[in-house]
């Protein structure tokens, strides 16, 4: 079983995220190979996928959109599972209602074109200059932190979930 592991991010959190999901699927006996999204060329030797993007502006990075719409065919043949990297954890207050419609909104084309095994929505990692002027004030008017909002349980549960789901995946239907 051989599994490639691929993102788009642009400040390191989805990247660090894609290496922790594939290091946990590793210690289960899944071999996985973690690639930005920009530097996959075939997708052909690998029996499922783990897709993820960090998400700016409500989608996912234009990177990470390329690969899914280039390879939507043989992704959606095989198992493939895909995460968003926004700031969910950072939210507070009433702005934590709008956690399940950002990510219905952002995944929405996604799930209808992949029909991903899951999806799961992480935070990231939020600095000052990871934002424009005009971004850092919005922060501060929605009364939000800066601080590094991954929640490694989190993510080593997904990708140990993933890891047991194929290799139950395998033993049902050998290749």
């Amino acid at each position: 079983m051989r599994v490639l592991v691929t993102y788009a991010g642009v400040h390191g959190s989805t990247r660090s995220i894609a290496e922790r999901i594939a290091t946990r699927s590793g210690e289960l006996g899944v071999a996985a190979d973690v690639l930005p999204a920009g530097a996959v060329d075939d997708l052909r030797g690998y029996d499922a996928y783990v897709l993820g993007s960090a998400v700016h502006d409500m989608a996912w990075l234009p990177e990470a959109l390329a690969l899914v719409h280039r390879d939507a065919e043989l992704l959606a043949r095989r198992g493939v599972w895909i995460f968003s990297v926004g700031m969910p954890s950072a939210l507070r207050g009433p702005w934590k209602a709008l956690v399940s419609r950002e990510e219905g909104q952002v995944t929405g084309d996604l799930t209808e074109e992949l029909r991903p095994r899951g999806h799961r929505l992480f935070s990231g990692v939020i600095r000052p200059e990871h934002l424009s002027r005009a971004g850092r004030l919005r922060l501060r008017a929605m009364g939000l932190r800066y601080g590094d909002y991954r929640d490694w349980p989190d993510v080593d549960a997904w990708a140990r979930a993933i890891g047991s789901d194929l290799l139950g995946s395998s033993a049902e239907h050998p290749a």
